[in-house]
């Protein structure tokens, strides 16, 4: 990679012997830096250190407690929420200011677009990642954003017809995060943190965006056992997307997505989510 200052951070739980996105990253190319975020009541912990060295960065949920808003006042914390916020202060430890925040369960980085920038329906797998990561890098320092993300299956429910594509990028941001220590924001809420952040932030003027062309791919949620799949299952979709509701009320609902099993998913009425700029015709 040209962009030196710059490191992936796969967040990682109880999944030592499967580490599906470090396995992704490389079979993409990716030569760059690489750490394991896990923390201190992993059970697994010892097993990660064994087969990843000096690329393990533990850090205590502990540190973390009361440092910013988790909306309950449960005491179950089986959740990712610490990690993702801890990351800055273990880029700061590093040394790092770039670094790419992601879950340990994606098993494809694909583009989304063919030569001729159409949309492309097939997969078509990113083989060399770096470039990638530098192309965002660069796009991310040319602007005042918090963070960006790449696209994910639903976001292109609808191919050249969704709404990700006709706009190319979208004020959202979820499952991958392209932060810097140089603009620091905090997570909020115990699960669904990443919705409820950008929309909650979001409403406040930050800026998150999601790119339409890349994407990457999830092992179906509640499938892979470990990360989150216990809490998930244990509370269930529903009180996980209410979360997003109890912080963004005017703009956040509970309805149902699916075909074959339809499940309950929140829904972000994006008009009621940010600050808009009116006309002046509407000045009085």
């Amino acid at each position: 990679m040209k962009n030196k200052d710059f490191a992936v951070f796969v967040l990682t739980y109880g999944r030592s012997d499967r580490v599906i996105t470090y396995e992704t990253l490389i079979k993409c190319g990716y030569i760059g830096k690489i750490y394991f975020i896990c923390s201190d009541d992993d059970k697994q912990l010892k097993e990660y250190q064994s087969l990843y060295k000096d690329k393990v960065i533990v850090f205590s949920k502990k540190d973390y407690k009361g440092t910013f808003d988790i909306g309950d006042n449960f005491n179950d914390d089986r959740v990712v929420v610490y990690a993702r916020n801890a990351c800055f202060d273990i880029a700061k430890n590093l040394g790092i200011t770039y670094f790419m925040v992601l879950d340990d369960d994606y098993n494809r980085f694909d583009y989304s677009f063919k030569k001729d920038l159409q949309y492309n329906t097939a997969h078509k797998p990113i083989k060399n990642i770096n470039k990638v990561f530098d192309v965002l890098l660069n796009f991310y320092k040319e602007t005042n954003m918090k963070s960006i993300a790449m696209g994910q299956g639903g976001d292109f429910i609808g191919g050249h017809q969704s709404g990700l594509w006709k706009k190319q990028i979208s004020r959202k941001c979820m499952n991958s995060f392209l932060c810097s220590t140089k603009r620091p924001f905090q997570f909020v809420s115990r699960i669904n943190e990443d919705t409820t952040t950008y929309t909650y932030l979001g409403s406040k003027g930050d800026l998150f965006f999601t790119t339409a062309l890349l994407r990457l791919n999830q092992k179906d949620t509640q499938s892979n056992e470990g990360g989150l799949t216990d809490i998930y299952l244990d509370q269930g979709t529903y009180v996980k997307s209410f979360y997003s509701v109890m912080y963004m009320p005017s703009s956040i609902t509970i309805n149902t997505m699916g075909i074959a099993h339809r499940r309950l998913h929140h829904r972000v009425k994006w008009n009621n989510t940010v600050p808009v700029i009116l006309e002046e015709k509407h000045k009085k």
